[in-house]
């Protein structure tokens, strides 16, 4: 009688899905929440249902390209409900991170207009003088070219730091990808033959951090969702929380050390059984 009670119970917690198993839910965004400027088909209704069942939810991206504003009002205009604090972007962690450590610093960035208007409204200053420049950091930037390259060269030359906001060799666009920083921050490491400090978007310790300290949960209740091996899955992987891939983003290549808890075709599949 205690076996056959045994074997119900754990074909009850089999049966789970995804959503009744975790209390915690960190979604990237371009790739997983949308592609380009399209949300993934249900996305909104998935997240909003998510929300409805009182589970906890942080959104978390390494693209640049935008301020946190920008991707709060995208969201809520695509009707998915989401609030500031949820939403995390490595923006935000290097800014944090140079307020605390290099207030005032003068900086060159590769980066585009709306992550260099982020850091200066922090007080930090640009300048394309590399003799001036005290820190170097990297980031999707669809403007780069040679003098940006060069400019950034120098400074590291000269004894800048090397910082990046995110590592991600490409990023998801409408019809397929783009070059990210990944490729720039390979180019500058050939050239300068210096290497790469620090960075902060995923899989860093300082955007899991900042994760935890909003989520405010036991790491065995949370579970990252997101479409990239090398950035969502690893930093799950190396901190210990479960991760599910998602097939809506980058195409993915095996990786052997880096693997996923789940597997699923989008983030409309949390609500399937799991297994």
């Amino acid at each position: 009688m205690r076996k056959e009670s045994n074997q119900i119970e754990k074909s009850t917690i089999e049966r789970k899905t995804l959503v009744e198993k975790y209390k915690g839910f960190v979604f990237d965004l371009d790739g997983t929440i949308y592609r380009g400027e399209k949300l993934i088909p249900g996305a909104d209704k998935t997240i909003n249902k998510i929300r409805s069942l009182e589970k906890k939810v942080i959104f978390v991206s390494n693209k640049t390209t935008d301020s946190p504003d920008d991707y709060l009002r995208f969201l809520a205009s695509n009707g998915i409900e989401i609030y500031p604090d949820e939403l995390i972007t490595a923006s935000t962690v290097i800014k944090n991170y140079l307020f605390e450590n290099y207030p005032g610093t003068k900086f060159y960035a590769i980066g585009e207009e709306k992550f260099i208007e982020e850091l200066q409204s922090s007080g930090f200053i640009l300048t394309e003088n590399y003799k001036e420049v005290e820190v170097v950091i990297v980031t999707l930037d669809r403007t780069l070219n040679y003098e940006k390259l060069e400019i950034a060269a120098r400074s590291l030359e000269n004894g800048a730091k090397f910082f990046a906001a995110n590592i991600d060799d490409t990023c998801p666009v409408d019809n397929g990808e783009i070059l990210d920083a990944g490729s720039t921050i390979s180019a500058l490491e050939k050239r300068t033959h210096r290497n790469l400090e620090l960075h902060f978007g995923k899989p860093s310790g300082f955007m899991i951090e900042e994760v935890l300290n909003r989520i405010q949960l036991n790491k065995k209740d949370i579970l990252i969702t997101g479409d990239r091996i090398e950035t969502d899955i690893a930093m799950g992987n190396a901190f210990g929380i479960d991760t599910a891939l998602v097939n809506t983003g980058i195409k993915n290549f095996p990786n052997g050390k880096i693997k996923p808890d789940y597997f699923l075709n989008s983030i409309n599949n949390l609500f399937d059984v799991s297994t």
